[in-house]
């Protein structure tokens, strides 16, 4: 869990819970759960995003400050005096960064704690390795130990074993180990490869090696997240379902017009005269000679209405 790219798990599951997961809710055929996506689309699950991101990044720098201390403990040791100092934890946390700085890529299983079993699994080139880590300093390690390993070998069809004791073997491991894929290595020579690597200087290399790199993988989270944010924010709006687009307008309702009695017209109708103040004598007998015959034309054309 400590060497997960903790940086990466939290903008995946960020992008899912913000995202994801309201886009595949709405596209489902049921309204209900239709309804449900876009009320997360829109924001709902937001906290939980920002909480997921957070405990993430809250791992991931978890994982660099133990990297830290591995490289500090590695970088202390100075013989088998500092080794016989250190818990079994360390001892196992020392060797498992020794395989690293060779190129190992290291779980720490922390299957058998400190009487036994599988400690660190190693991977390198295809192949899987087993480590089991012995601070005994009082008794060696016996034959017993060697045969639980091997048997470990075969059920997990690994390509090979490696024990690692401070102390020393016993002749019946020895002989047991001898023609199989089982490597015993004493605490001189862990130490020896601990020294040894000190003064080439040599360091896994991986994401979460620097502060720079974390920072970095940090910032670069929050800037996909603002890209994301602000292609939500322009998104132009969905369209408008066509069942509801071609809906004919409301026509609102009217009374019902009452019309009146019509009122008995004049026999002759008579034309209303308007007359203007600026116009001059010519002009007022030309209206008049083309208002007379309006009159004629309207009352040959106009007939009566019989009285009731």
């Amino acid at each position: 869990m400590a060497a997960m790219p903790w940086c990466i798990v939290g903008l995946i599951g960020y992008v899912v819970i913000r995202h994801g997961l309201g886009w595949y809710l709405a596209s489902s055929n049921s309204s209900v759960i239709s309804s449900m996506g876009r009320m997360l689309a829109n924001g709902a699950y937001a906290p939980f995003a920002w909480i997921f991101l957070t405990v993430c990044w809250l791992a991931a720098l978890a994982s660099f400050l133990g990297l830290g201390r591995r490289r500090q403990l590695f970088d202390r040791q100075t013989g088998i005096d500092s080794l016989c100092q250190m818990s079994w934890r360390q001892f196992e946390q020392l060797t498992g960064e020794a395989f690293r700085r060779q190129g190992y890529a290291i779980e720490e299983a922390g299957l058998g704690g400190a009487d036994g079993g599988i400690d660190l699994i190693l991977r390198k080139d295809g192949q899987t390795t087993l480590v089991q880590c012995k601070q005994w300093q009082n008794r060696q390690v016996g034959v017993t130990v060697v045969r639980e390993m091997y048997g470990l070998l075969m059920h997990h069809k690994a390509a090979a074993v490696k024990i690692v004791a401070l102390g020393d073997y016993t002749t019946d491991a020895r002989r047991f180990a001898q023609g199989k894929p089982i490597e015993l290595i004493l605490g001189g020579e862990l130490i020896s490869t601990v020294r040894s690597l000190q003064i080439s200087k040599v360091r896994a290399t991986g994401p979460l090696d620097s502060p720079l790199a974390l920072g970095g993988s940090m910032l670069a989270s929050l800037l996909v997240i603002g890209a994301l944010a602000s292609g939500t924010a322009t998104a132009p709006p969905s369209a408008i379902p066509s069942q509801v687009a071609t809906q004919p307008a409301t026509v609102p309702l009217q009374a019902p017009m009452i019309r009146p009695a019509p009122a008995t017209p004049p026999a002759h109708p008579q034309a209303t005269i308007y007359m203007s103040d600026s116009q001059d004598a010519a002009q007022l007998r030309e209206w008049k000679k083309q208002n007379a015959e309006s009159m004629k034309i309207l009352e040959k054309t106009t007939k009566e209405v019989p009285l009731r």
